[in-house]
């Protein structure tokens, strides 16, 4: 199947890569663009094949946030109504992507505004460039944040420092946002693909049930008391260790094997990737 605003493939290895596709227009994101994404999800989410996700853009650029030439219509061609529609169409469909039961890796350069930003803020660990910037621009524009980002920013960095980075809208450049803990890496742009599809290859190795629980756990974890999360994981430790990944890793354990999925010696393979001393 293809898509005109979005390319979807999916490697050998496991990895799908989902890259917003309007370059000259930096990868705003069109209702066409929402769409295509909104479509793909319930196939990324049952393909057992896939057992990572990296989000990029094409281009220079990961996302400029919304089509602004879709606003430029005048002000008495749009209610509220039909404000409120589209969002709740995002909203359908952003959820499944936040809650996504497989790791999503977003590689981000050059620009990061708004809807993109929020984009960015959904994915599980985001890598970038020294010449990435993020921006909560709605305010730049008169508009509220979207695209969950009053969600997800609070949660990332703390309800004060969101309040800064909205209220202002100002340019987070790459030191503080992995200071801020929206970014883990950085990485040159010549790299920074290879960079994610090293980290979303480390995963297939793992065990993408259990890693997919707990993910959908931890998103509950701010809604929930201690009780309740306490339920939650006992009802998911029983149903994964009826697993084979589990009965595997405990045979490799007691034979003293290395585990598949030991990430401190995957990340050691990654950067000796040839075994030298």
């Amino acid at each position: 199947m293809s898509y005109e605003t979005v390319d979807y493939e999916v490697r050998d290895n496991g990895v799908a890569v989902l890259t917003l596709n309007r370059p000259a227009q930096r990868n705003a994101l069109s209702v066409q663009m929402r769409d295509e994404i909104a479509e793909l999800l319930p196939r990324i989410s049952h393909d057992a094949a896939v057992k990572a996700l990296v989000l990029t853009g094409a281009g220079e650029h990961f996302s400029a946030g919304g089509d602004v030439s879709n606003m430029r219509k005048p002000v008495t061609a749009r209610t509220p109504a039909d404000s409120r529609s589209t969002l709740r169409d995002v909203h359908a469909w952003l959820p499944q992507f936040v809650g996504l039961e497989k790791p999503v890796i977003a590689a981000v350069d050059g620009v990061c505004y708004g809807a993109g930003f929020s984009l960015a803020l959904a994915a599980d660990f985001t890598v970038c460039t020294p010449r990435a910037r993020f921006c909560q621009a709605f305010v730049r524009i008169g508009l509220v944040p979207d695209f969950g980002a009053l969600f997800l920013l609070p949660r990332i960095v703390g309800l004060k420092k969101a309040k800064e980075l909205m209220l202002t809208g100002r340019v987070v450049e790459p030191d503080e946002a992995k200071a801020l803990g929206i970014v883990c890496e950085i990485h040159p742009p010549e790299r920074l693909l290879d960079a994610a599809l090293v980290i979303a290859t480390r995963f297939c190795q793992g065990p993408t049930e259990a890693i997919g629980v707990t993910k959908t756990l931890l998103n509950q974890t701010f809604q929930s008391d201690e009780r309740l999360m306490g339920e939650l994981e006992g009802f998911a430790a029983a149903s994964v260790k009826t697993l084979p990944y589990h009965h595997e890793a405990v045979d490799r354990f007691f034979s003293k094997q290395p585990l598949r999925f030991d990430w401190d010696r995957l990340a050691s393979q990654d950067s000796n990737p040839e075994g030298e001393s």
